[in-house]
């Protein structure tokens, strides 16, 4: 999902913010893509709007991207500590 900064797609983008509680301006659209692209791009990928939405350090940014990832088919490196190996385990 791309939305760009062209009028039919700003619309989309308009009309979804304000489905999601937060109606924003033309100005104000075109100024938050600027801000999340860093004013390189006049596009926002679905990535680039969850984390403008929820935040960079945000706990469920994290979790909806794992979730994604994993819908993608994309490979999930275990995390912590490995497991405790015995003498028996050894091969």
């Amino acid at each position: 999902m791309h939305f760009y900064a062209n009028g039919s797609d700003m619309m989309g983008l308009k009309r979804m913010m304000e489905k999601l509680g937060v109606p924003k301006t033309h100005l104000e659209m075109k100024k938050m893509i600027s801000e999340v692209t860093g004013g390189c791009s006049d596009t926002i990928n679905y990535r680039d709007f969850v984390k403008m939405m929820l935040g960079k350090r945000s706990a469920v940014l994290k979790l909806v991207m794992m979730f994604e990832d994993k819908a993608n088919g994309a490979s999930c490196k275990a995390g912590g500590p490995p497991p405790k190996r015995d003498i028996t385990s050894l091969p």
